[in-house]
């Protein structure tokens, strides 16, 4: 097996997050929920807007959000409730297995986040991690629209912000249309 090999295995089963599904939205009655995919990707973009306004730094914050739930990929995405009778390995073993082909410097990129992600002791990590819940917090904003009950999950992401700056943009978003962005522009 040579490095591209490990390179090849590792893009292909992240392709895996395009088609596994949050499924904590099953439990709120979600017929077709948002994939692991979907969520990293506005997370990322989340991530890096709070990073701009906390100061930190939003290229190392967006990585962070997008290979959080990398993981996922053999594990599934355990919703909320499973976790109770569940105990899946550790995120940063996971991630070992999945690059452990991996030329050394792609392999040490992709751990060394996952392993800032989860320790949460970096500016960057803290918005990363905000921005998974701030990501959580406006999907259900948005099924809420189409007529569904998650305020159980608007309210515990809420809780869970500790940035200012994911507080204030979660107020936003809880008094936002959003539709609004496909209406003219104000006069």
């Amino acid at each position: 097996m040579t490095d591209m090999d490990g390179i090849a295995e590792y893009l292909i089963e992240a392709g895996n997050l395009k088609r596994i599904k949050r499924t904590g939205w099953w439990f709120a009655q979600i017929k077709d929920p948002e994939s692991v995919a979907e969520h990293s990707h506005r997370a990322a973009l989340v991530g890096m807007v709070l990073a701009a306004l906390e100061g930190a730094d939003p290229n190392r914050t967006a990585l962070l959000a997008v290979l959080h739930d990398t993981p996922e990929t053999r594990i599934g995405d355990i919703p909320h409730i499973g976790r109770r009778y569940l105990t899946a390995a550790p995120p940063e073993a996971i991630v070992a297995d999945q690059v452990a082909d991996a030329p050394a410097p792609v392999a040490a990129l992709i751990a060394d986040a996952v392993a800032e992600f989860e320790s949460n002791d970096s500016p960057e990590a803290r918005c990363a991690k905000d921005a998974d819940k701030l990501e959580c917090l406006i999907q259900a904003v948005e099924y809420r629209h189409t007529g569904a009950e998650v305020e159980e999950w608007i309210n515990s992401s809420q809780a869970a912000l500790t940035t200012e700056s994911a507080r204030a943009i979660a107020e936003a978003v809880l008094a936002a249309d959003p539709l609004a962005w496909q209406k003219p522009p104000r006069a």
